[in-house]
């Protein structure tokens, strides 16, 4: 199996309380005061204290095309991952020479080469290190990022895998957008970055931290619209869809019996559920079809208050949490989840 041997998330030092944003939001993109006050109530229904941005909040001002987006995101995206990289890298005791595949995930910024790449050259990587960005996944590539790294190292077993998520999403706000779509985004999504370091079976260091015992995905029908982005000239416009919540009850108490059945398992074995922070409705929506209460879910409620929506980074920062301040006996089941874009489902079972 698959040993987890670090998680280690950052956040850039901009941080600012909800209301501050929700007033930067509304002068950059809703001139409209009654547009004005219905962000507002979006914003203070978001379960959201504070969140950190890329860039100091002046510099916002004058990000008025795709082009200086993207450009920001360049800068400070690789910048945070390498802070990442090397702090999980850290934890785990290696060194980045050590890693044979690096993985890379976003889905708020275009880089080519791509964020990894850019990564393992300023860290100091072997030259013949494994390359996979992942691009498209949003949310769900935290806990999908995991489960590519379980298959690699299943045919890899003496490897180390690194996976490195980095979400500048304040950098993708639409400017004059007054959809319900865009002010829930603004409202909801925070920028952040982390790492994750895996072995495998035969590596010496695979005796230390939770295994990945299985993996589970789906990909839902006819739900293209329900996330994503649209991408035009004025950059990437946010697709956020009402029906998301509704999915989770229609689906996900069915995924998660696919993942836990074939190991005699059921949902009262889990002692650490490891849930992305989509939203209030979508971890209600978590809680009610897996009968869990707020306690069960207090570290995906914790990090939705402190730092926001991160999208893919979002259930690694829980992962890290989880970690550090609930640790697990030994032999202990967990569930790590997310979903995202597609509309899709990714659920990774662990053991300690």
């Amino acid at each position: 199996m698959t040993t987890i041997s670090a998680v280690h998330g950052v956040l850039p030092r901009h941080r600012y309380p909800q209301a501050q944003l929700t007033e930067l939001f509304g002068r950059l993109c809703l001139p409209d005061k009654a547009a004005r006050a219905v962000a507002n109530r979006f914003h203070a229904s978001a379960r959201v204290a504070t969140r950190h941005l890329a860039l100091p909040i002046e510099r916002y001002e004058a990000i008025d095309d795709f082009t200086a987006a993207n450009d920001a995101f360049l800068s400070a995206a690789v910048d945070l991952g390498c802070e990442a990289a090397l702090a999980a890298l850290a934890d785990a005791g290696l060194t980045p020479s050590d890693v044979d595949l690096v993985m890379s995930t976003t889905v708020t910024g275009f880089a080519v080469p791509s964020l990894e790449a850019r990564i393992a050259s300023r860290i100091g990587m072997r030259p013949d290190v494994k390359r996979l960005p992942l691009v498209g996944l949003g949310c769900l590539a935290g806990a999908a990022g995991i489960a590519r790294l379980h298959d690699f190292l299943h045919g890899w077993p003496n490897s180390v895998a690194m996976l490195v998520s980095i979400e500048l999403c304040s950098l993708t706000v639409q400017r004059k957008d007054a959809s319900a779509a865009n002010m829930i985004a603004s409202g909801l999504f925070g920028d952040g970055a982390a790492a994750v370091i895996a072995v495998g079976e035969g590596h010496s260091t695979a005796a230390a931290g939770p295994r990945v015992v299985d993996s589970v995905s789906h990909l839902y029908q006819d739900t293209e619209r329900a996330m994503g982005w649209d991408i035009g000239s004025t950059g990437l416009k946010i697709v956020l869809g009402a029906e998301v919540p509704d999915l989770v009850h229609e689906y996900l108490a069915g995924d998660v019996e696919r993942l836990l059945a074939p190991h005699g398992l059921k949902t009262g074995d889990i002692a650490r559920w490891i849930c992305h922070p989509g939203g209030p409705k979508v971890i209600e929506a978590i809680q009610t079809e897996l009968g869990l209460d707020e306690d069960d879910l207090a570290m995906t409620w914790r990090s939705l208050d402190r730092i926001g929506n991160l999208s893919s980074a979002s259930v690694l920062h829980v992962f890290a949490d989880t970690l550090a301040d609930r640790p697990a006996s030994e032999g202990d089941w967990g569930v790590v989840m997310a979903m995202g874009p597609g509309f899709c489902a990714e659920l990774v079972l662990l053991r300690w």
